[in-house]
């Protein structure tokens, strides 16, 4: 048994993972469950992407799973590669991440008072080859907040917000939004985590 000073035993082992995104929650998430893993943006156009699937009629976890892939894809690493994407239906309507804090607002207007879900998707490459692929689907829902709330949670967080799908960080204030959340928080916030923490450690990634 380990005295109370000894070192924990790593949960790592010592192969880096290369995350292709920038998003700063999704690299928190990896980094506080023990994952060694360095961020590598994708350089691609998500929009059009996202278009091209929704022209073809593909349903949005498709288009998530395609872009999350895609974005392993690109970052132009041939070890073993995260890549993850996240897209937001309310009553069949998709939503993009706000272009300015006005198109914000009108994102927290539509939602409001209404449930919608995430389609939270995340891909395992190697050697530009997708190994695994996981689709999460947590539920939220907004309560009927005041045009005096959504002024105030705006002016709060000003142009953080245009880095989230739906206009909302529930890892803050906008938890203050909600009146009930269904999933996983790692999901929530764009990384479905405990199925992505199985997948490493059945690849030798993560102890077991």
């Amino acid at each position: 048994m380990n005295s109370p000073d000894s070192p924990l035993p790593s949960l790592a082992t010592g192969r880096t993972i290369t995350l292709a995104s920038g998003s700063a929650p999704r690299l928190r998430l990896l980094r506080a469950a023990g994952v060694e893993v360095q961020a590598r943006p994708a350089d691609l156009d998500e929009a059009a992407l996202k278009r091209t699937g929704q022209a073809r009629g593909d349903g949005a976890d498709a288009v998530a799973l395609a872009l999350a892939a895609a974005k392993a894809g690109a970052s132009g690493e041939a070890g073993w590669v995260i890549g993850a994407d996240q897209l937001l239906v309310c009553e069949g309507a998709w939503f993009d991440k706000p272009a300015d804090l006005g198109e914000a607002r009108r994102h927290l207007e539509r939602l409001r008072g209404r449930a919608h879900v995430l389609h939270t998707a995340v891909v395992l490459a190697h050697g530009g080859r997708v190994v695994w692929r996981h689709v999460a689907h947590p539920r939220l829902v907004m309560r009927a907040v005041s045009d005096g709330f959504v002024d105030a949670y705006l002016a709060a967080e000003g142009e953080a917000l245009l880095a989230s799908v739906g206009a909302y960080r529930l890892e803050g204030l906008g938890l203050q939004l909600f009146s009930a959340v269904r999933g996983e928080h790692g999901a929530i916030l764009g990384l479905p985590m405990l199925p992505l923490l199985g997948a490493l450690r059945q690849r030798g990634l993560l102890a077991v």
